[in-house]
């Protein structure tokens, strides 16, 4: 080899080198990560996957994280996703976006691949739901709505971005036993995540979507859908509608999201994931984020989470057994 040939390989080696430097996060110098990835468990433009790249956009603008790649698998609300991260045993790079709808669909596709049993890291957020229908609908109020569910709750279609056991589908269901209606005459349609939900409801396919407001921020801002009523104790901010109790019905109801990793993982990459988030959480723009999607605080790790996460199973197997779906 020449002394040419030589140098330039060097310069090639140096080269690749500074590269892959670039890459890694932050915590690789601190505790051992290497580039990360966060899976979403539904489709583009779902909460879950709101809620991932907000959450990696700041960790990359704020430098806590080098750059993150986001994925999204799809299939079985949120199943397929949550048998993968099962199936990621030791890997302590993977973190996954997820929450009351993966739970409950685990449970309803009748797999073993429980939430509970995975590396718990962060519960991130809590967020209220919203009766939502397209602009021209005729139900103007909550209660024309309730008035023709009552009357035949065939006819009203309704449609969640979770399955069975999520929180689009138990909402409308505990919903519909505050008012009255059988929900097991419930009409309800199951689409994969907000983003199919929202195509849904905009071409008429359903009468009325239930699901969280971050994921329709725009167009309801631009007049495209409509908020009859929100779940939880108090009105949402630039939402113009009233809480379900204000409307009289007697039901509050919240989701939750937050970030597993997979089982097995050693203790150190553990703590170097959960110092992500910590991090993540203290920042400013997430503080904005959070208003911004109507989402609330609910930040949670450790012992606590893990017990929350048993105490979601419970919920929701519970739930499912009186509706007779499992």
């Amino acid at each position: 080899m020449t002394v040419r040939s030589k140098t330039g390989l060097a310069v090639l080696l140096a080269v690749a080198l500074l590269l892959t430097a670039c890459g890694v996060t932050r915590g690789e110098q601190a505790g051992g990560l290497h580039r990360l990835r966060m899976m979403v468990p539904n489709s583009p433009g779902g909460g879950y996957d709101l809620t991932a790249r907000t959450a990696v956009k700041i960790m990359e603008d704020r430098d806590i994280t080098g750059r993150v790649e986001v994925f999204n698998v799809i299939g079985a609300g949120g199943t397929v996703a949550m048998a993968r991260l099962m199936n990621e045993r030791g890997n302590g790079d993977l973190m996954m976006m997820m929450g009351l709808g993966v739970v409950g669909a685990v449970y309803t596709n009748g797999s073993s691949a429980r939430a509970s049993n995975a590396t718990a890291l962060a519960k991130m957020v809590e967020e209220q739901e919203g009766i939502l229908v397209p602009a021209d609908s005729p139900f103007k109020t909550v209660q024309d709505m309730v008035a023709a569910w009552k009357a035949d709750p065939a006819k009203v279609t309704i449609g969640g971005g979770s399955s069975p056991g999520g929180p689009d589908h138990l909402f409308p269901m505990e919903t519909a036993r505050a008012v009255g209606v059988d929900p097991r005459k419930v009409n309800f349609i199951t689409y994969d995540g907000g983003g199919d939900l929202l195509t849904a409801l905009l071409g008429r396919k359903v009468a009325v979507g239930t699901s969280g407001l971050g994921e329709y921020v725009d167009q309801i801002e631009a007049g495209q859908v409509r908020v009859l009523a929100v779940s939880g104790t108090e009105r949402v901010e630039g939402v113009d509608a009233p809480t379900l109790t204000e409307a009289g019905i007697n039901l509050t109801f919240t989701n939750w999201r937050g970030v597993l990793a997979p089982p097995g993982i050693s203790e150190d990459a553990r703590q170097a994931l959960v110092k992500v988030l910590e991090d993540l959480h203290a920042t400013d723009a997430w503080k904005e984020a959070l208003v911004r999607n109507g989402w609330s605080d609910a930040f949670m790790t450790g012992e606590k989470f893990e017990q929350f996460l048993k105490d979601q199973d419970q919920r929701v197997s519970s739930t499912l057994t009186g509706l007779g779906l499992l």
